[in-house]
């Protein structure tokens, strides 16, 4: 009895579907706890503060020593922090969800390698906004404040140097769980290899009929 080719070498799409949208869902899972926790670190110290002054950076606000860091930053002629990214910090949680949402999404209709590029928009633009208000800051300074420094932009990451202060910046929790959601993402775009089916093999001829 001749058989068909094996079943057992083919995955059906429904599968695939499955373990795509499982990938984008713990992409999304990541997102929605990266907000909750700080996503970058700056620590100031200075002769004045031997212990430091540590600024912390969430989505939605800033928190460690902000109101220190502040009358500092008031002598130099630098704006109060909790006036910068007012839209970003007021819709965050929004954004957040519409990314998370847009990564399932994607990944349900099968749009290939979005999941993973939208998963990545929200460590990127991080990224990229936050080195806007620092740039925007330390090159906005009051002229008539009482202690005068040149322009400068502090560092988004490593260390630097403003002033009497030096500074350190770098990654926390929460930034590092977005990475995990890229990866997550990254995985609910990859499409396994399809397993080529062997080949049917030819049918038999019928058997002769009787001579006549």
């Amino acid at each position: 009895m001749v058989t068909g080719p094996s079943t057992a070498l083919r995955q059906p799409k429904t599968t695939h579907r499955s373990r795509a949208i499982a990938f984008a869902a713990l992409a999304a899972a990541s997102m929605g706890a990266s907000w909750f926790l700080p996503w970058w670190r700056f620590h100031l110290l200075a002769p004045q503060y031997p212990e430091g002054l540590e600024l912390v950076v969430y989505l939605h606000g800033l928190g460690g020593d902000v109101q220190e860091v502040d009358i500092i930053n008031h002598y130099i002629g630098m704006a109060h922090l909790a006036d910068a990214a007012p839209l970003e910090r007021a819709w965050s949680a929004w954004l957040v969800a519409a990314f998370a949402l847009a990564t399932i999404a994607t990944a349900v209709v099968r749009l290939r390698w979005l999941p993973a590029v939208i998963a990545a928009m929200l460590p990127v633009g991080f990224l990229v906004d936050t080195w806007y208000w620092l740039h925007r800051y330390g090159n906005t300074l009051d002229p008539r404040a009482p202690v005068h420094l040149d322009p400068f932009t502090p560092v988004l990451f490593g260390e630097g140097h403003i002033g009497q202060f030096s500074t350190q910046a770098g990654p926390m929790a929460g930034f590092a769980l977005a990475l995990v959601a890229v990866v997550f993402g990254v995985l609910a775009a990859i499409r396994p290899r399809a397993h080529a089916s062997p080949a049917a093999p030819p049918r038999a001829a019928p058997p002769p009929g009787p001579a006549r």
